[in-house]
């Protein structure tokens, strides 16, 4: 099935423009260079998916008139991409039903202790679905999900793959299983946040590497860091890869 891919959101866990920081990009008055914090939204016809919800996140259900969700995936529980988690409560009062929500035990267990006060309400705002394995095929509201994991800084994190697309995010520490769950990609959406490797993320050449290891088409760099400025960046990168910016939409394919 044919859908569209939107960036909510690309910037890293600061956001840009970081707060009191006066450098290039940060003063930039170009839109490519302001970037709110990581989450994407997956549309196939009416349906709508949401993948990670980061304390932007109510500005970006805003922006971009969210009403609705068939359901949320979230790849870890680091505060960038989970620090709106309390604002998907508004779709359990929109649709009179719980939110389905495809995470790993891990990701589940952090959830629970941050928003421990939305879990035994009254009104049962979550339907969490647990992936027990590291990697695997599921099926999630309609949808062919293939996922995978990778680690950053002990973390665990989970990517996802839905028909020739798929979403890697805070990539550090991986084993060489993730080309086998990434191979026949057309579409890679990874980290794109420095030109080198910090302690925390792979550097653009390093993912560079692996999108053109896994044969990607179109390789689309978020989660970007302020040092990154949009032009000039995407003048330097060899042809397929390309920044990603808040309200790019792309065409995919998915399985359903």
């Amino acid at each position: 099935m044919k859908g569209t891919l939107l960036f909510l959101g690309s910037g890293g866990s600061l956001g840009i423009p970081v707060i009191g920081c006066s450098c290039e990009v940060c003063l930039s008055s170009s839109l490519f260079n302001q970037r709110l914090r990581p989450s994407v939204l997956l549309i196939l016809g009416e349906k709508i998916y949401l993948i990670d919800a980061g304390p932007d996140f109510r500005i970006q259900a805003l922006k971009y008139h969210i009403h609705k969700l068939e359901g949320v995936f979230l790849t870890h529980s680091h505060y960038d991409h989970i620090g709106g988690f309390d604002d998907l409560r508004i779709f359990y009062f929109h649709q009179k039903k719980a939110l389905p929500c495809l995470l790993s035990r891990e990701t589940f267990k952090q959830i629970k202790i941050r928003y421990h006060y939305l879990m035994p309400s009254e009104e049962k705002f979550f339907h969490f679905k647990i992936l027990e394995d590291d990697k695997g095929k599921v099926l999630f509201e309609d949808l062919q999900v293939r996922y995978f994991s990778y680690t950053q800084k002990g973390t665990k994190v989970t990517g996802f793959r839905f028909g020739n697309f798929a979403y890697v995010v805070d990539i550090l520490d991986y084993s060489k299983e993730i080309f086998v769950a990434l191979e026949g990609i057309e579409i890679l959406v990874i980290d794109g946040m420095a030109w080198e490797k910090t302690q925390a993320h792979l550097g653009i050449h390093e993912v560079i590497e692996i999108s053109q290891k896994v044969g990607a088409q179109k390789t689309y760099l978020t989660h970007v860091a302020h040092e990154i400025e949009h032009k000039k960046t995407n003048q330097k990168l060899p042809d397929g890869v390309e920044m990603a910016y808040d309200g790019l939409k792309i065409g995919l394919e998915v399985e359903i």
